[in-house]
């Protein structure tokens, strides 16, 4: 859910303060880091 105003208005990427932003995958609306590696296609 998205509750930064400025994430609202023109998303988390054009905000002035997104490479400090602590909070940009708690209240923006950028996706929430993986814990778990990615699955990998077997060869």
């Amino acid at each position: 859910m998205t509750l930064c105003p400025v994430a609202l208005a023109v998303g988390c990427q054009k905000c002035p303060v997104f490479k400090v932003c602590p909070a940009k995958s708690i209240i923006g609306d950028q996706p929430k880091p993986d814990t778990k590696p990615a699955d990998k296609k077997p060869d």
